[in-house]
């Protein structure tokens, strides 16, 4: 299917980054061998010039917000809808960005006629979905968020239609399914409340540790970061450690720092502190592969939509000027050494 031509795939006729002066976040990136990205909302990637051009020249890598998701890509059961991906991944082609596929496996943001499969056709059903997707887009995805969010915070599977219709052993099924689909891809779980080591975490990390010992094929987990001011992280190197020990890789796969309405100054410094322990931790981590943010600008947030109250979640303002937050990623990735990679 021809490209969306609402779609523009280049920001050269965009307005000008608010720090255009200053080297894009992603060639500060690149001496520590992390991918910088963000979250690409399409409707404001098509519309808004200052938005295009921010995501065309800051980023490397770029994850669909909402685009790649199964009630978006196939609406009615056996009809695709490509076209906004296939423009979604011109942009990315034009513009030198690598692909984060968000989300092939969750129990949120499924199309409607799902509740009517019989539970003892969800399997082919769910396998298809993987398989079809995956292969739609082989060899232009870099990772794939293949399980997304299977997790209660106590540490128990979440009570999924995927858990009660086919037991536990979906998860290594979709990881299966997947690499079949495209053998190149790595396959990563993601969660939030995650970043700690807390109860949430250690089952993930007893989950993929029994996936790595069956052989499974999955290559990483994405830690979401979808953290406030009053609730950072504060053992996420301890924590990211321990799943690189198991020689998988890591991901800050959509962080945002959220802080109670309105933001002032004081409440705009600890945001980039959070941000930056964020990103240290990533960078203290040898097989730490990207950084995400889940939508760099306030103008178009999820968060204050979602939390009460919260939001000026991102590192630039509804204006696109720079916050604090997004002079202490450039700091840290202008003076700190290049890392170690394992």
């Amino acid at each position: 299917m021809p490209d969306d031509p609402t779609v523009p795939v280049t920001g050269s006729a965009a307005v000008a980054p608010a720090t255009a002066a200053e080297p894009p976040l992603r060639r500060l990136a690149e001496p520590h061998g992390l991918a910088l990205g963000t979250a690409v909302d399409l409707t404001a990637l098509a519309e808004d010039p200052a938005y295009r051009a921010w995501v065309a020249e800051q980023f490397d890598t770029v994850t669909a917000e909402n685009a790649m998701k199964w009630a978006e890509l196939e609406p009615t059961r056996g009809r695709y809808e490509w076209g906004p991906t296939d423009a979604f991944f011109a942009f990315a082609r034009a513009n030198g960005q690598r692909v984060r596929g968000h989300t092939l496996v969750w129990h949120n943001q499924n199309p409607a006629w799902l509740a009517d499969v019989p539970p003892d056709e969800l399997g082919d059903v769910l396998k298809t979905h993987v398989q079809t997707t995956v292969r739609r887009f082989k060899g232009r995805v870099w990772q794939w968020d293949v399980v997304n969010e299977a997790f209660e915070d106590d540490g128990t599977l979440r009570d999924t239609v995927w858990l009660r219709a086919l037991g536990p052993g979906y998860l290594a099924d979709a990881f299966r399914w997947a690499h079949e689909a495209d053998p190149d891809a790595l396959l990563f779980y993601n969660d939030y409340d995650v970043e700690d080591v807390n109860a949430k975490s250690d089952g993930v990390y007893d989950l993929v540790r029994e996936l790595v010992r069956q052989d499974v094929p999955i290559h990483g987990v994405g830690v979401q970061a979808h953290c406030s001011v009053r609730h950072a992280p504060t053992t996420l190197p301890e924590n990211l450690r321990r799943f690189d020990a198991l020689g998988l890789h890591t991901a800050v796969t959509e962080a945002d720092v959220r802080v109670a309405l309105p933001s002032d100054p004081v409440k705009a410094q600890a945001q980039a502190n959070v941000y930056r322990s964020l990103l240290r931790a990533c960078l203290l981590t040898p097989r730490c592969l990207s950084f995400t943010v889940w939508g760099y600008t306030d103008k178009y947030s999820w968060v204050p939509g979602w939390f009460e109250g919260e939001g000026a979640a991102g590192i630039l303002d509804e204006n696109f000027a720079a916050k604090p937050a997004d002079r202490a990623l450039r700091e840290d990735l202008s003076f700190g050494g290049a890392r170690r990679r394992s």
